[in-house]
């Protein structure tokens, strides 16, 4: 008589959403940034008092929102990055970049920017509020991938990922109920649909084709149901973050509340809206780098040495030094997006 042991259910933990989101090797940090700001002043900031908030370090989302480090615009005024990646996902609102290298952007309404701090750079993501008149929320994710060792010291260099060019599949499962999946990275092919994946910055851990990162958002209709496949990879780490909706059933089991949940990759996970509203999620998947990660603040390095390095670099060389007049600067009040990159090359995305 044969006995083989029970399968083990794909979904391995379920933990409370925090601030900011628990990632896993090779993420560093996640954070969801969901601000309900009011309608616009004369300066591209809130209409409405900032009494109250502890102006410079307001992360107090009174009324609904923050300030974040922002005095005037909300926002992350110029502060340095070596050693790991950002990848900033702007699903409402925009964001004024600006860099040490001197290029600009304005992005968001679903694009996504990818920027490799590599060796070092300084940069200023401010939130300006362009309609005077009515509401402007802010809705963003900001995940810092990390870099392997032999690419810490990469040149720094971004990547525009424009909304309209972002794979965006469709599932309508056998009650009509649709799924929708937006493939920021990694390939997605199921059932006959596939998406073509955009290419990373050269030295990501997501170019490297067995890293198996993913970054995809999921959008599910009440009652949707709908199969997230297997990772392809051999030691893929997955994450999936549940974090609007009122209840979902992953792998069999209800989650009631917006959390982490960590799945084994390797196991296709069915996954079901079973609540009354929309239900959304986030999925961080790749292979771990597996080297030892040492942070001070927004530097990653593998050794504390290597901080000690890049702190006297950073003393020495400002990283390029800053080439604007204001650390938080905004780009006026045109709504178009575009960037400029450091060698003069400019991008312009359709409206």
């Amino acid at each position: 008589m044969s006995s083989s042991s029970p399968t083990p259910s794909p979904l391995v933990q379920v933990k409370p959403l925090g601030f900011p989101w628990e990632t896993m090797d090779p993420f560093l940090f996640c954070v969801y940034h969901d601000d309900a700001y009011p309608a616009a002043n004369a300066q591209m900031g809130p209409q409405a008092s900032l009494a109250g908030r502890a102006i410079g370090q307001d992360f107090s989302r009174k009324d609904g929102w923050s300030m974040y480090h922002g005095g005037v615009v909300p926002g992350f005024p110029a502060h340095p990055h070596r050693g790991f990646e950002t990848v900033t996902i702007v699903r409402k609102g925009l964001i004024d970049h600006s860099d040490s290298l001197g290029a600009t952007a304005r992005f968001g309404r679903g694009d996504v920017q990818w920027l490799t701090a590599g060796q070092g750079i300084v940069h200023s993501e401010m939130f300006p509020l362009l309609d005077g008149t009515a509401p402007n929320p802010l809705e963003l994710f900001q995940i810092w991938l990390n870099l392997p060792r032999q690419s810490k010291m990469a040149k720094p260099h971004f990547t525009m990922f424009w909304s309209q060019d972002i794979p965006r599949l469709s599932v309508t499962d056998a009650e009509g109920r649709r799924t929708e999946v937006a493939v920021i990275a990694g390939r997605l092919a199921q059932a006959g649909a596939h998406s073509t994946p955009l290419t990373p910055p050269p030295d990501s851990w997501a170019a490297q084709a067995d890293a198996d990162v993913a970054i995809w958002t999921l959008h599910m209709a009440p009652g949707a149901r709908w199969t997230l496949p297997a990772a392809a990879g051999q030691g893929t780490r997955r994450q999936l973050y549940f974090f609007k909706g009122g209840a979902v059933t992953v792998a069999g089991q209800p989650v009631t509340d917006h959390a982490a949940i960590e799945l084994r990759a390797e196991a296709a996970v069915e996954l079901l809206n079973s609540g009354s509203d929309d239900a959304e999620f986030l999925l961080l998947q790749g292979k771990p780098i597996a080297e030892p990660v040492v942070q001070y603040g927004p530097f990653v390095m593998n050794t504390q040495a290597e901080i000690a390095q890049t702190l006297a670099d950073y003393q020495r060389t400002q990283f390029g030094g800053w080439p604007f007049a204001d650390d938080a600067p905004v780009h006026g009040r045109d709504p178009l997006r575009f960037a400029r990159h450091p060698d003069g090359r400019e991008e312009k995305p359709a409206p």
